[in-house]
């Protein structure tokens, strides 16, 4: 199977062997750059992660002799098997698509590429990136020194990271009102990850925006399933009605985290009543 059939198929049904048509590419240094990017963007997914995956990203993104892109994304494909270990443990080897040494390997990894300021800047950024998915004690003060930085770069690698990191409420307020879209983008999706009320009257206006940029429209959105979910039913009800699909599609789903939200809101009142 090739790369662009794989790249067309979603993942679950992708054949078992995904992941080594993948590492054939990653490892082949006559293969093109754009055919290796597209391979490894591809190996981040946990249907094809393995321990031998990690191996070759961690090869790739380590090594002086590969393009600074393929090592950037080396890195934040290994973002998702971090952040599922974050999730599951190791308390059941056989549900991780990698043991535990390959993990504690890969956050040192990281953590060594991060620090090490003779290494690439992007390469730098992609390092953190991928790596506060699964948090570690050093992350609150990179987060910090990054979004302190002059760069506009390391400021949006700052505010990518404080959507997994608590504790940045004030930067995050700060960053919807960045003229960088991107900055703007995440601090949305921060905040409705951290369901600041605060950010709500700002995101509601996005949310029913219709000249704004859609990938900002659709986080802003997105985020109304977690911010106010009282206040947020009625917009998400009525951009269900949207012309664009997309605009629907986030919107009904956006509901049903409300839904969830206001049952288990309902559930606490009864209990309280309970008592």
């Amino acid at each position: 199977m090739e790369l662009n059939v794989l790249m067309n198929t979603e993942p679950w049904q992708w054949p078992e062997n995904a992941g080594e048509i993948c590492l054939q590419v990653l490892r082949d240094s006559q293969a093109s750059e754009s055919d290796r990017l597209i391979a490894a963007e591809l190996v981040g997914d946990p249907v094809a992660v393995n321990d031998a995956v990690v191996e070759t990203l961690l090869f790739i993104a380590t090594s002086d002799n590969e393009p600074e892109k393929l090592r950037g994304q080396a890195l934040i494909s290994l973002g998702p098997v971090l952040e599922l270990a974050e999730w599951e443990g190791f308390e059941d080897p056989e549900e991780m698509p990698i043991t535990q040494d390959t993990f504690l390997k890969m956050q040192a990894t990281l953590a060594q590429l991060f620090h090490d300021e003779r290494v690439a800047k992007d390469v730098r950024r992609s390092a953190l990136e991928a790596s506060i998915r699964f948090g570690s004690d050093w992350h609150e003060q990179a987060v910090k020194k990054a979004y302190a930085d002059g760069d506009e770069d390391w400021k949006l690698t700052a505010v990518f990271c404080m959507q997994y990191l608590p504790g940045f409420k004030k930067q995050i307020l700060e960053s919807l009102h960045s003229d960088n879209p991107l900055i703007h983008e995440h601090a949305v999706h921060a905040a409705g990850n951290w369901e600041l009320s605060e950010a709500w009257n700002h995101i509601a206006d996005l949310a029913s925006s219709s000249d704004i940029d859609k990938e900002l429209r659709l986080a802003a959105i997105q985020a109304l399933g977690t911010i106010e979910p009282e206040k947020s039913e009625m917009i998400l009800h009525d951009l269900t009605s949207d012309h664009e699909q997309e605009v629907v599609d986030a919107a009904y789903e956006s509901l049903g985290m409300v839904d969830g939200s206001l049952s288990s809101f309902d559930d606490d009142l009864d209990d309280e009543d309970l008592d």
